[in-house]
């Protein structure tokens, strides 16, 4: 039997963000310095503190084309993929898409206070159709690791910052259902699946998008790399 457990909402942020630093355009915006902390912060490439304490007015996006690096995926991720088709597909649905043209969007949600990610990556040559895939999410910054995404019809995970390697990581942690106006933790098993993103910088305006999903029991179900570029450039 599934069961849910109810988490209750009065959590605090590990570092409560100062509204009126928010608000100063001359900072840039703070919040993913302010969840890191100055040291990790510092030790991040001077690009990547760029383009993550970019400000962007409430409703205007920033735009990153790209190309897909690869896209794998072994037999159990495949299922859990497609299974997920159900809920829009947050997870890549093309393997061997190498050289792919790929876009990236971040908006500003001035409403929540967070952010609207897009991304767009096409089918690859072997497909037979042109049709590309748009993954859609939404990123908050609350909940009790300071920062949430969301990938629609209310279900959402925490998620943890850090820096490897000179490499912006984002680490999953509880899964959750928001309904009602509670927060509904996902069965625990599902906190076995680890997904990792990361930020790392190549240099000449270029950085790698990875995507790694892991669980104990069925390896590494997707491995994901894309190239971006600021569209500016």
């Amino acid at each position: 039997m599934v069961e849910f457990k109810f988490e209750h909402q009065d959590f605090k942020c590990p570092e409560a963000l100062n509204d009126r630093a928010l608000n100063d355009n001359s900072l840039g915006d703070i919040r993913f310095r302010k969840l890191l902390g100055p040291k990790q912060w510092s030790a991040l490439p001077a690009a990547v503190r760029t383009r993550f304490s970019k400000r962007v007015k409430g409703g205007e996006s920033t735009i990153y084309k790209g190309y897909v690096v690869k896209t794998e995926m072994n037999h159990a991720g495949r299922i859990f993929a497609n299974a997920l088709r159900m809920i829009g597909a947050p997870l890549p649905l093309y393997r061997h898409n190498a050289e792919a043209p790929a876009i990236v969007t971040v908006t500003e949600d001035a409403d929540y206070k967070g952010q609207f990610w897009s991304r767009q990556y096409g089918p690859g040559k072997k497909k037979g159709h042109g049709f590309p895939q748009t993954i859609q999410s939404s990123k908050q910054f609350s909940g009790p690791t300071g920062l949430e995404e969301y990938i629609g019809y209310g279900i959402g995970m925490t998620l943890r910052l850090a820096v490897e390697d000179e490499t912006l990581a984002f680490y999953s942690g509880r899964y959750f259902l928001r309904a009602m106006g509670k927060r509904l933790l996902l069965p625990i098993w599902l906190s076995h699946l680890t997904l990792r993103v990361g930020h790392a910088d190549h240099g000449d305006g270029w950085f790698e998008f990875s995507l790694e999903l892991e669980h104990p029991w069925f390896g590494t179900l997707m491995d994901q790399r894309v190239m971006f570029r600021d569209a500016a450039s």
